[in-house]
């Protein structure tokens, strides 16, 4: 019995893999299909666009898209998965040879557990990286054309005030969470908040107690505009301030966030969106569990008992519910009005207690 269950454990491990991977490849495939579109769309007017670089740059951009879809992926998979075996009635086999409903579901939620501890320690980093890679290229693409790449039309601001008096940074795209920028436009003010210039500028990177700007070119009201190579401005922003004021937690790697909310807490920024990401990331191989739990308490009914069109769009329902759920509890928590960890694994409780309890109801009930 014992050797019965361990090939059956690998059979449907192997079989929900499968589907899971499956559903991620046919997701996969249709963000970039529909993000190259976009880029093309944007890319039109754009001589030196070639199509290979548009599509390497959604292809860059997909993987942090899809990781927002992960559990939604795992759902669609699971119910997927058991349909089929419902389907082909080795469900009905795998009960008649004495193995029960908790034992078939084991090897699943094994397989989601390690699905999402790879994806929080591997594919997270790995996603974040290829992100700043595709803003480097769309960078290349759009030049120093304002308001090209993913950013609206108000772009990144950012305002500092020195010995010199005060400058105000726009800036149309942000690499490296904001150390070097793109498509800039600067307003500059003496000590007593008058006018003094206003500056383009293709690129801005963040030295050592100063803005290095390249592509200059210098607007005041008395003189006619001033082409320059470069140009520095003295700056009191650290690398960290600027961080934080410029990056968002989706796109910190889950290697990086501690040190983020370190840096924040020392810099005097609020530490929820990094912590409530933190925590997100750390609940995510639980979330995916809880997902097979909702896809098996909705996907075990036999074919010839019916009822399988209703048991889908319940599965799809509590998945939808689930992700309302989780949007609440992540705005709460912005708002500082919800505990982090309470935020992010609210939703795995709920979605796994959901799960068992429904399996139990059907199958000792």
């Amino acid at each position: 019995m014992s050797m019965l269950t361990n090939t059956l454990g690998r059979y449907f491990a192997g079989r929900f893999v499968v589907a899971a991977l499956g559903v991620f490849a046919s997701i996969f495939l249709l963000l970039v299909l529909v993000d190259y579109i976009e880029m093309v769309r944007k890319t039109s007017g754009l001589a030196s666009a070639s199509a290979i670089m548009v599509a390497e740059t959604s292809l860059f951009r997909v993987p942090q898209l899809l990781e927002k879809l992960t559990p939604f992926c795992m759902l669609i998979g699971a119910m997927t998965c058991y349909l089929a075996l419902s389907r082909r009635l080795e469900l009905v086999v795998a009960r008649a040879a004495g193995i029960s409903a908790w034992q078939f579901i084991a090897p699943a939620l094994g397989s989601a557990l390690l699905i999402g501890v790879v994806a929080t320690v591997a594919y997270n980093p790995m996603s974040a990286n290829l992100r700043e890679l595709s803003k480097r290229m769309e960078a290349e693409l759009f030049g120093s054309a304002p308001g090209g790449g993913i950013q609206d039309a108000s772009g990144f601001w950012l305002n500092q005030v020195t010995s010199d008096g005060q400058t105000i940074i726009n800036a149309a795209r942000s690499e490296q969470q904001g150390i070097r920028l793109t498509g800039l436009t600067l307003f500059r003010f003496d000590t007593q908040q008058h006018f003094k210039e206003r500056v383009e500028a293709r690129e801005a990177t963040l030295e050592a107690g100063h803005w290095m700007f390249k592509g200059v070119r210098r607007f005041s009201l008395d003189a006619p505009p001033i082409d320059q190579a470069s140009l520095e401005i003295p700056t009191t922003l650290t690398e960290a301030q600027v961080r934080n004021s410029f990056s968002t937690p989706e796109t910190v790697s889950f290697w990086q966030l501690p040190n983020y909310i370190r840096s924040s807490e020392s810099s005097g920024f609020a530490t929820a969106g990094y912590r409530l990401q933190y925590q997100k990331l750390l609940a995510q191989p639980f979330l995916l569990a809880a997902m097979v739990m909702l896809a098996a308490s909705v996907s075990l009914r036999f074919f010839r008992m019916g009822g399988v069109q209703k048991m889908v769009l319940s599965g799809v329902g509590a998945g939808f519910l689930l992700y309302v759920l989780s949007k609440v509890t992540e705005d709460l928590s912005k708002a500082e009005l919800m505990h982090p960890i309470a935020a992010a694994w609210l939703p795995v409780v709920v979605g796994g207690l959901t799960g068992f309890l429904a399996l139990l109801y059907q199958e000792d009930g």
